[in-house]
């Protein structure tokens, strides 16, 4: 992929860049007022040539998300009290370490942008490098010792562009739209070895009454940590 060098003078700081993506996606005051989403949509996996629907319920410190896949199953995924878990029809139930942790307990808060500063351990714009033909700041997010994650941000819109995630899995986000008073990109492509996924989200609801129900532990999860 072309990059381009530019002296680190030249170049805005990491700071500015991540406020500027809140700012011109809703404003702070938009991402303040969220207390709660329910997100839904289709995933499609490439490689296997399915679609299934998925379902993604958030609440301050909480998460839940289904996929239900015709021929495999439910994936569950979800953050409650801390703890980052996932149950999946083929691999079973697991306790999710690491840097996959730490992305999912950040996510689970409404309107997770606007609280990088929560988060990031340090942040710096290392560059400026094309995604789909359009220059974008490169941005290295530090999450101290679980890591870093690295994203792009449009030099001309300031929307995040892509996500690179470790050194072989990248999140390209496109098709923003305006969703529930937040500009939202309703289309990520993930690419990892060998797979290649497309989630859509048609729908997004902001503070809406969710059950606590929702977000309860399934047994076999329950289990790992009794």
């Amino acid at each position: 992929m072309a990059q381009e060098a530019a002296p680190a003078a030249d170049l805005p700081s990491a700071e500015s860049i991540l406020d500027r993506y809140v700012e011109v996606t809703g404003g702070a005051a938009a991402y303040e007022s969220r207390t709660s989403e329910v997100m839904t949509g289709t995933l499609t996996i490439a490689t296997a040539g399915i679609t299934g629907q998925v379902r993604m319920s958030i609440k301050p410190g909480l998460l839940r998300g289904t996929i239900e896949l015709p021929g495999v199953g439910v994936i569950d995924r979800g953050v409650k009290d801390g703890v980052a878990w996932e149950s999946n029809p083929i691999a079973g139930p697991r306790i999710v370490e690491g840097l996959e942790a730490k992305l999912m307990i950040m996510g689970a808060q409404p309107g997770a942008s606007a609280h990088w500063r929560e988060h990031y351990t340090a942040v710096e714009t290392t560059g400026i490098e094309a995604v789909n033909g359009r220059p974008a700041y490169r941005v290295v997010h530090s999450l101290g010792a679980d890591g870093s994650v690295t994203g792009f941000y449009g030099v001309d819109s300031g929307l995040l562009a892509k996500l690179a995630i470790g050194p072989a899995v990248e999140q390209v986000y496109e098709e923003y739209a305006n969703l529930g008073g937040i500009l939202t990109p309703t289309r990520v492509v993930s690419t990892a070895p060998g797979q290649r996924t497309v989630l859509t989200f048609t729908s997004v609801e902001a503070n809406v009454e969710i059950p606590d129900e929702r977000f309860a532990l399934p047994e076999n999860v329950q289990a790992l940590l009794e």
